[in-house]
């Protein structure tokens, strides 16, 4: 794994750029995004070191609530900068996975792919693919326990173990490695919220003319 950023680093960073933010502890963090996940939400998730491969599994990664379809077009269209069609990965807790796909085992890889169990496609419409099928991470605590606490945090919340998973960058960019490249990255879509570690940073707490400012950053992405 790659770089990993403490929370001092970060604070500093974001001083130096006078970006606002809270600061909370571990377990108040968890039960603020998981809250703030239900609904039309999306969240830059910056955790730990920097994952390495294809796959954004938790540490580099864009979140939102797979029960709401309007977060399908929303993260394609103006954060991923890419077509409203493309289909979104669900991680799901473990435990359960077998309970929302037709799969018997673990995915921690985001490598496998099932069919949506026909009686939850409704429930979990962003996640799931136009032949009804979805590529799949399981995640338990010993994989990544932060992530894990978050998706049984939204859980409790809301009776759903699943939530869009897609990786932290935009179409054509590679996945965010630092904070300077999560907070460009925020900074210049639609995302609402970013959690870097223990700190949350609000896109409505940051002055207009730093957010959405760049225009030439968003015009290299826009689809033909």
């Amino acid at each position: 794994w790659g770089t990993e950023y403490t929370d001092d680093e970060v604070e500093a960073f974001l001083k130096e750029e006078d970006i606002p933010y809270k600061k909370l502890d571990e377990s108040n963090l968890i039960d603020t995004v998981s809250t703030l996940l239900e609904g039309e939400n999306v969240i830059g998730w910056f955790q730990g070191r920097m994952e390495f491969g294809p796959r954004a599994l938790g540490n580099r990664s864009i979140i939102a609530d797979a029960r709401n379809k309007e977060n399908w077009q929303k993260v394609n269209l103006k954060i991923k900068f890419r077509e409203s069609f493309r289909p979104f990965a669900p991680t799901i807790l473990e435990e359960r996975v077998s309970d929302y796909f037709d799969l018997d085992r673990e995915s921690p890889y985001m490598l496998l792919v099932a069919d949506v169990r026909p009686d939850k496609r409704d429930e979990v419409p962003a996640i799931t693919h136009v032949d009804g099928s979805a590529r799949i991470q399981t995640i338990n605590q010993k994989q990544n326990k932060k992530y894990y606490d978050l998706i049984k945090a939204f859980e409790s919340n809301t009776g759903c173990p699943v939530i869009i998973n897609t990786s932290f960058n935009v179409r054509g960019e590679p996945i965010v490695e630092s904070p300077k490249d999560a907070l460009n990255c925020f900074l210049n879509t639609y995302m609402d919220y970013l959690v870097l570690g223990n700190i949350l940073i609000k896109k409505t707490d940051i002055s207009q003319e730093r957010v959405l400012s760049s225009k030439e950053y968003l015009e290299q992405f826009e689809l033909d």
